[in-house]
């Protein structure tokens, strides 16, 4: 068994003990299971599938970082959204939002660019997840 925490600036969002959990990262998903060697990587926006019981859940996760340590997964992320609980009219308008202030992107500081781009790709990560499952 795994413990998978998952953390934002707002809260704890998920914390159980789980069979496997697949992670979204810069260079590609990784599969983890109980045992897995220490490894500290960077988490792209996407969807995070989970299985515990021969289930399988998704949460959608914002960019981040995880760090697997044998038998614990710990995966801090600027955001985080279990399947349930998206609202695709709210994903369609941050996109819009985004795609909008993306217009003057000359004008922003790097960090505002920067945090414009990550909202983007977790508006985009929701309605993806959300368009698949259609």
């Amino acid at each position: 068994m795994l413990t998978l925490e998952i953390v934002t600036p707002a809260a704890c969002v998920y914390s159980e003990t789980i069979d496997t959990v697949v992670v979204p990262t810069t260079s590609g998903e990784i599969g983890i299971l109980p045992g897995h060697l220490p490894l500290l990587t960077q988490v792209r926006a996407g969807e995070l599938r989970v299985t515990k019981d021969g289930v399988e859940d998704y949460i959608i996760i914002g960019d981040g970082f995880a760090e697997i340590e044998c038998d614990r997964v710990s995966i801090l992320a600027e955001n985080a959204i279990n399947d349930e609980e998206i609202d695709t009219n709210a994903a369609e308008a941050a996109v819009k939002r985004a795609e909008a202030a993306l217009k003057n992107r000359d004008s922003m500081t790097p960090e505002e660019l920067d945090r414009v781009e990550a909202a983007m790709r977790f508006s985009m990560a929701q309605l993806a997840h959300k368009l698949m499952k259609k």
